[in-house]
């Protein structure tokens, strides 16, 4: 085999991270499904691809597996590259939607499959019972997928997946066939085997709530680039723009005018009112730019400087969401009483709880 089409680890300790992409660029016919990508991977990180359906966020897991070549840039595994490394001699596994699980073959021989495929021959009973074991599958061994729940089949694809001991670990929206209560209960087995295996998960999703309760970074992706790279809690608070900001869902967006900003705040005039609030660097007066209010950047009451007139009551179980319009502007609060619509109630802004962000491109 070619030299280049050989795959070479280097010590892990001479790079501090895993994977590096450099204006990585797939398009399909005219259009580009990824448009000059730059992405570091972590080690040991569970990192999240977040956006829309189309946005790219799968794409670049196939460029990552070796599925698809990109049109340009670079992609380095531990400082190598591996733009011409064929799949198979990829130092990386991916779990896909579908599990995509033999069904005439056991749990215990669907486990391994890849390693008899590659010969590896040596302890291989040993290799599949711990990755069984990892999953809590090991007393599955004998079922056939058939036999299996939802569930059961998710920790069966994740087991043959890691068998192998993969430099990285790639996860193509493996819990969006499974029920709510059934993914939030693999949510936490997943982001718990990610912790105890010590390796790299990328995970691809569109579903904000998943991104945030596994990720140490999410990637939120639009029209194929990043919009933004940081851990849950920046993301959710401090949206890079108002795209992010209405993704992630749950905040109102109010246009408006920068008045004064410097130093990470910014005042902007809205039909709100002027609020001052922690902002996005590179604002300047006059821009146009978002108020982003989110559910807890309210406080109901007869004191609130605004009048809001209650359109809807949402009951979640765990709190009652209020929507309301005030000065033309549709909020939403939350709250434990339920006025009924058309309440008028008054409305303060909390502005250490909001965030000014500018206007997507």
């Amino acid at each position: 085999m070619p030299a280049s089409t050989a795959f070479q680890p280097r010590d892990p300790a001479a790079t501090p991270l895993l994977l590096s992409a450099r204006g990585l660029v797939k398009r399909y016919g005219q259009a580009p499904a990824v448009a000059g990508v730059d992405l570091d991977i972590p080690e040991r990180a569970f990192t999240t691809l977040l956006g829309p359906s189309g946005c790219g966020k799968t794409t670049i897991l196939r460029m990552i597996a070796g599925f698809e070549r990109p049109d340009a840039g670079s992609l380095e595994l531990d400082g190598q590259s591996i733009v011409a490394v064929p799949p198979e001699r990829r130092p990386v596994n991916t779990v896909f939607q579908s599990y995509a699980l033999f069904p005439h073959l056991t749990v215990f021989e669907n486990v391994a499959f890849s390693l008899r495929l590659k010969g590896i021959m040596p302890n291989l009973e040993n290799r599949v019972m711990r990755a069984l074991e990892a999953v809590h599958m090991a007393e599955f061994g004998a079922r056939l997928p058939h036999q299996l729940s939802g569930g059961q089949q998710q920790r069966v694809a994740v087991a043959r997946a890691i068998v192998a001991e993969p430099r990285l670990l790639l996860l193509d929206e493996p819990l969006s066939a499974l029920d709510r209560k059934m993914r939030g209960h693999l949510q936490i087995e997943l982001k718990d085997l990610q912790r105890r295996l010590g390796i790299a998960f990328v995970y691809v999703t569109h579903d904000q709530e998943e991104a945030f309760a596994l990720s140490d970074v999410v990637v939120v992706m639009n029209k194929g680039r990043i919009v933004q790279k940081a851990d849950p809690r920046t993301v959710y608070a401090r949206p890079a723009d108002s795209f992010v900001a209405d993704f992630i869902g749950g905040a109102a967006l109010v246009e408006g005018r920068i008045l004064e900003a410097a130093a990470g705040e910014a005042s902007i005039d809205t039909p709100l009112g002027v609020v001052r609030a922690a902002a996005v660097e590179g604002l300047a007066p006059g821009d146009r730019a978002m108020l982003v209010v989110r559910p807890e950047g309210i406080e109901a009451g007869a004191g609130g400087a605004l009048v809001g007139e209650v359109t809807h009551v949402v009951f979640q179980g765990d709190r009652t969401l209020v929507e309301v319009v005030a000065a033309g502007v549709r909020l939403s609060y939350a709250g434990h009483d339920a006025p009924a619509p058309g309440t008028a109630v008054g409305l303060a802004l909390r502005s250490e709880r909001c965030f000014v962000t500018r206007v997507a491109a």
